[in-house]
């Protein structure tokens, strides 16, 4: 059974344009600041970062963590919302 969160339904029920990057499930605000202190304030910013990783999870994992030290669980959900939502939209 997968258990996705009502963070994860929003995200993939609403336009992406324009959302905080504390909307992608796994950013808190503290990871947010992180995120867009290095450029990435805007969760389509990270799904370009995403893209231009190819969609490889260890390799998103691991930017995740390099850039805003989420820990496992936090760059998991992230990682599942992106694919979730390039699943549905592309």
């Amino acid at each position: 059974m997968s258990f996705t969160s009502q963070k994860h339904k929003n995200f993939l029920s609403e336009p992406m344009r324009g959302k905080p990057v504390t909307a992608l499930p796994g950013i808190s605000v503290n990871y947010g600041k992180k995120l867009a202190a290095k450029g990435f304030g805007k969760a389509d910013t990270v799904l370009g970062k995403f893209l231009m990783l190819d969609k490889q999870e260890e390799a998103f994992k691991c930017w995740l963590k390099d850039t805003c030290a989420a820990n496992c669980k936090q760059q998991n959900d992230c990682y599942m919302c992106l694919k979730d939502w390039c699943d549905a939209f592309f």
